[in-house]
């Protein structure tokens, strides 16, 4: 495996840019994640699991977080510069194929931090020497997705094959539920004790019939009576309760927010009239229930109970549907009583 450096790169004895722990007028929470890994020590742990790497002294990473970067009051991110390796990484519970893009925008944010701090001259006649990035997202959704996958900023791009892009982001994906990826969670303790907590409060939010505090509450007495993250969460129980409650509320408030497109989208389909034929709120109709993972055979039952379709327009429908996602265009579904 490989070893820590003697010299410490880019360091230069530059100050710490992390946000301090605990600061009383912060505008936003922390998430469990960040609360859990923005400790050096704990984030070096995972380094080296991710990297299969030996790193000993914590004093080696340098945080390079983006204090400003926050969604609907959590942060969820944590940004670090080791051994000529800038590190971005994130925490998701919701997969979102747009992660390249939001990557891409922190991290150029980053670099402008780090040339600025160094005092690096972008216009000179010598090249300016730079960390490699690294992009982590570690998703712990309720959705299906395999134990990691790369997601490129490319994908997104309309004339995406024609040729090289001059500008490319990927996404690494790890899912960090129980069950995967074994030998990090084996290398990495805490992290395998976040996820088995993560665990432990969806069941209880299950046996709690909804009850989201009496399930936390449960989750965390059960979680230090079994040595899950026990010593944390003695100290920082209350914290811990309020941020996991604010999570949850953001997963709901983005529920919400695709049941009110799709409720919007077909109400306004039903005032257009579906026996002209709407393509575009078909589309939005079977993208959406395809996002969250429905089979086409569902899919299609929606189509005919919405849409006043038989069994055979609303499978054409589907699938001339998905050559067009496929091919960048196409004509309408073929029906005749859409």
């Amino acid at each position: 495996m490989k070893k820590a450096a003697g010299k410490q790169r880019h360091r230069q004895n530059r100050p710490d840019r992390r946000a301090k722990a605990g600061g009383v007028n912060r505008k936003y929470k922390d998430s469990l994640f960040r609360m859990l890994f923005s400790d050096k020590a704990s984030l070096l742990s995972l380094y080296n699991a991710v990297n299969g790497t030996s790193y000993q002294d914590p004093e080696e990473l340098e945080f390079t977080t983006i204090e400003n970067a926050i969604y609907m009051g959590i942060k969820n991110d944590l940004s670090f510069l080791i051994d000529s390796f800038m590190n971005l990484y994130e925490a998701q519970s919701t997969f979102n194929p747009n992660m390249p893009l939001r990557g891409m925008f922190y991290l150029s944010q980053i670099y402008q931090g780090y040339v600025n701090a160094r005092g690096l001259d972008i216009y000179g006649s010598r090249r300016v020497k730079l960390p490699m990035p690294r992009y982590l997202v570690f998703y712990n959704g309720t959705k299906q997705e395999p134990d990691r996958q790369t997601i490129a900023l490319s994908e997104a791009y309309e004339r995406s094959g024609e040729e090289a892009p001059c500008l490319e982001c990927r996404a690494t994906v790890i899912n960090i539920n129980v069950g995967h990826n074994k030998k990090l969670m084996e290398d990495c303790r805490i992290l395998y004790e976040y996820a088995m907590f993560v665990d432990l409060v969806r069941r209880c939010l299950t046996e709690m019939r909804g009850n989201l505090e009496e399930a936390v509450d449960m989750a965390v007495r059960e979680s230090i009576k079994k040595g899950i993250l026990a010593d944390f969460l003695k100290k920082h129980r209350a914290e811990v309760k309020d941020v996991i409650l604010t999570e949850y509320d953001q997963e709901a408030h983005i529920r919400n927010e695709k049941n009110e497109s799709w409720q919007e989208g077909l109400q306004k389909g039903r005032r257009e009239g579906w026996e002209k034929g709407s393509r575009s709120v078909l589309r939005q109709v079977v993208l959406y229930h395809k996002g969250e993972g429905m089979s086409s055979e569902k899919i299609v039952e929606i189509l005919q109970n919405h849409f006043r379709l038989s069994e055979k327009e609303a499978e054409n429908c589907l699938r001339e549907l998905d050559f067009e996602e496929t091919q960048g265009g196409g004509e309408e579904c073929d029906t005749d009583s859409v």
